[in-house]
């Protein structure tokens, strides 16, 4: 048995016991992939998941020149009136939520405003304090479209084709424009891939498609984000923890844990059991737990 397959199982077991809604698992160490199903894997939206791959299609940009993460923004989006303060606020500060423009989610907030974008960017900038909102990573998009052009067609031959995707649905608002934080429909074992174009530093099948210093940046430089275990510290897109591990975390549990040359992948319909779920797999990943070298049937 591999040392994937003997993570899977403790998993599986653990969801099973824990009667936590996943639909699908997938587990990479090393070149050793296991998976597991409770539900068929078909396209489910990965919701904040997707802002790891916002961040993707960033670092694409810059890589090609196209944008600097630490150049104000306003010097992409010259003309449009900005808030006290956001002369100053980058992309950076957009995908690590830490612009201080005070814009928080609600569930309808793509259409409150004629234009979200232009609202946020119209409002004052506090400096460099946190505030975790989709409106963020929407305007970081918004950003980052004036130099790419459509950030959906930009990335599918840069990033969708390349990792073998089909035909990648991603929502958009009322603008035509996409959703960025969220609205991205994957099966559990695509979003698998962009887990292990992650844990490889940007680099698939021998072709950086990312540069390595906008991967390492999702997980490291970190903005403090609050006191709750598991979401005290955020990066791009990035949440540090649980434990040594960091991860990407959508709602109804839609996780990509990240620990060393481990990536687990979890997808599910489960918003309040994830963070729990989280936590068992970032332990069971630990060098330093005995779990995975225990029998999976002595577990209850």
């Amino acid at each position: 048995m591999t040392s994937a397959q003997r993570i899977r199982d403790l998993i599986v077991q653990h969801v099973d016991n824990s009667g936590f809604g996943a639909h699908g698992l997938h587990v990479r160490i090393g070149d050793d992939v296991a998976e597991h199903r409770w539900k068929p894997d078909v396209p489910e939206e990965i919701h904040s998941a997707a802002k790891g791959v916002c961040v993707l299609a960033a670092g694409i940009a810059v890589g090609e020149g196209l944008v600097d993460l630490d150049t104000p923004v306003i010097e992409y989006v010259s003309g449009i009136p900005v808030g006290a303060g956001v002369e100053e606020v980058t992309l950076r500060h957009l995908l690590s939520m830490s612009s201080g423009i005070d814009l928080p989610w609600s569930e309808t907030m793509m259409t409150d405003w004629p234009d979200l974008a232009l609202e946020f960017l119209g409002r004052p900038s506090r400096g460099r304090v946190f505030q975790y909102s989709n409106a963020s990573t929407y305007t970081a998009m918004f950003v980052l479209s004036h130099r790419v052009g459509d950030v959906h067609e930009y990335l599918t031959s840069r990033l969708f084709t390349p990792l073998g995707f089909g035909d990648v649905s991603w929502q958009r608002c009322p603008h035509g424009r996409i959703l960025a934080g969220e609205g991205v429909a994957l099966r559990t074992e695509e979003l698998s891939r962009i887990g292990k174009l992650i844990r490889d530093r940007g680099r698939w099948d021998g072709q950086q498609l990312v540069p390595e210093e906008i991967v390492d940046a999702m997980h490291s430089a970190w903005v403090p984000s609050g006191k709750n275990p598991g979401y005290q510290r955020y990066a791009l897109a990035g949440w540090d923890g649980p434990g040594h591990a960091w991860r990407l975390h959508g709602a109804m549990g839609q996780l990509l844990i990240f620990a060393g040359d481990a990536v687990v992948t979890i997808t599910a319909s489960d918003h309040f059991g994830a963070d729990a779920v989280a936590a068992y797999v970032a332990e069971v990943l630990s060098p330093t737990s005995s779990r995975a070298s225990e029998p999976t049937s002595s577990r209850v």
